[in-house]
């Protein structure tokens, strides 16, 4: 059976780029990882990464070529962003490639409760 929309490459490369980039983000700027990307819609992919610190790592991204950009959350709860650049060759019926990024965490549950947090203050004639 042939699938109905015509093959894009560039979404796949972007895929990967996304996931290289979604692993990179969430596990650190000197680590390496492996990923997958699925697209789920035009211009859209789902990535599954694991870092070399063992993250598991989802993400949602989008790429125009071989540049992908886009936003994760690993099993920690945090959230980070990424960008990254990859390269994929046909093998059989699907593409497989490598990419590298860049990222950042922009929202850790961790440290946003000790921030929110503040220390109790002693109570009216109380001595601290």
């Amino acid at each position: 059976m042939t699938s109905p929309l015509p093959p894009r490459p560039f979404a796949h490369t972007a895929a990967l780029a996304l996931s290289a980039a979604a692993v990179l983000a969430l596990t650190g700027c000197a680590s390496v990882g492996v990923g997958i990307g699925v697209p789920i819609l035009p211009g859209v992919s789902l990535g599954v990464g694991v870092g070399s610190g063992g993250n598991v790592n989802v993400g949602v991204g989008t790429g125009i070529g071989p540049v992908g950009v886009g936003v994760g959350v690993n099993q920690h709860g945090q959230v980070g962003a990424g960008v990254g650049v990859g390269a994929s060759v046909p093998v059989g019926g699907a593409r497989v490639g490598a990419g590298v990024g860049t990222g950042t965490v922009i929202h850790d549950p961790r440290q946003s409760r000790s921030a929110a947090t503040p220390a109790p203050r002693p109570a009216a004639g109380e001595q601290s």
